[in-house]
């Protein structure tokens, strides 16, 4: 949480109670959280919040590099790196288990982006999901 806290005050942002809320109920999961789940997570410790209420801070969230969409799943997860909203990221989606790492993909995005524009295509910021057997999982 103090690295959300730093990133809005550096950016003169607000961390409002809901937007603290929806993060910690990311941050406490291991896997992605669409957003009727949190709707429900949260609902669990007071009123249930609206729809819009969890998508706004979803969006805020977003915006500000604290999450991620995992578009296949169509769910949430909390930023494990400190990086730019804009950087590369590689999902690494376990098949068995749910769970989502993250990697840095600033060499794979490169080559993407180097094919993308020779294709006359301009690409926005590249997520690639990878999906697999995580190790835990391989182990077990």
């Amino acid at each position: 949480m103090a690295q959300a806290e730093a990133v809005c005050t550096r950016r003169a942002q607000r961390l409002t109670p809901i937007r603290r809320r929806v993060l910690e109920a990311l941050l406490a999961s291991h896997a992605p959280l669409g957003a009727y789940e949190l709707i429900d997570k949260l609902g669990r410790r007071g009123a249930k919040p609206a729809p819009i209420t969890i998508y706004r801070a979803l969006d805020f969230l977003r915006d500000n590099g604290l999450v991620h969409r995992i578009e296949s799943r169509n769910a949430f997860v909390a930023c494990a790196h400190n990086h730019d909203s804009g950087a590369p990221v590689v999902f690494l989606i376990c098949d068995r288990c749910g769970s989502v790492g993250e990697a840095a993909g600033g060499s794979v995005s490169d080559s993407i982006k180097t094919a993308a524009r020779a294709a006359g295509f301009a690409p926005k910021t590249p997520v690639i999901e990878i999906t697999g057997v995580c190790a835990h999982c391989r182990v077990a």
